[in-house]
């Protein structure tokens, strides 16, 4: 009986796992219907927290159709982007890494910036701003669309607290990240809407010297 009930228990144990589980992947499915883009969710394999590099490596690539530059999310904000895809796995870069630079704009007023990574997990750095910059704590900051990796309108981080510096031409200002860093384990790697529509179709078989102008 004893060991009966420590099976029990065992798989008691299982199955809260997988119920959490279950909510994180229910989150991710209705984020991926409201963002109207195409997705595929990917597992966490292993994480790289070297205080250089923040990369993580998932269990989706070019097998896929996964490609280097593609934003990548969670249920609350951007994550990174694919900085290398395999058949198998790829590996992302946080935005927290120190190489790492996201075009971003305050949501409030619409003030374009870049944030950079600060090589910490809970931090970001904007170090662009002029001491007189319309941002307060507490602003959001979403990707701006500029750059061509991340669509428009993404939540990145939110403005931490500071002190303005009217002595100094340039201020420092940091931001929280909107997506959970240090605890995802499905990730969503998104395709964008982005692709130009051509103006003129193609000649047609019956008249191939008329072509037609699209409407869309």
């Amino acid at each position: 009986m004893r060991e009966d009930q420590l099976i029990h228990q065992t798989r008691l144990l299982k199955f809260a796992a997988l119920e959490k589980e279950n909510i994180r992947l229910r989150a991710l499915l209705e984020n991926s219907f409201e963002l109207g883009e195409q997705v595929l969710v990917a597992e966490l394999l292993s994480i790289n927290m070297t205080p250089y590099e923040h990369v993580v490596v998932v269990n989706k690539g070019t097998r896929f159709g996964v490609h280097p530059q593609q934003a990548v999310l969670d249920a609350n904000g951007v994550v990174g982007q694919v900085f290398r895809a395999l058949p198998f796995s790829s590996e992302i870069m946080l935005i927290t890494d120190p190489n790492h630079a996201i075009p971003v704009q305050v949501n409030r007023n619409g003030l374009l910036t870049i944030a950079v990574g600060s090589g910490q997990l809970n931090r970001l750095l904007l170090p662009f701003l002029p001491s007189n910059a319309d941002i307060h704590p507490g602003d959001l900051l979403i990707t701006s669309g500029l750059g061509g990796t991340f669509p428009q309108g993404y939540p990145v981080a939110v403005v931490d607290e500071f002190t303005s510096q009217p002595n100094k031409a340039f201020v420092n200002i940091t931001a929280t990240p909107a997506a959970q860093l240090d605890r995802n384990r499905e990730l969503m790697i998104v395709w964008s809407n982005s692709a130009p529509i051509p103006l003129i179709s193609k000649p047609t078989e019956n008249n191939p010297e008329t072509t037609t102008h699209s409407n869309e």
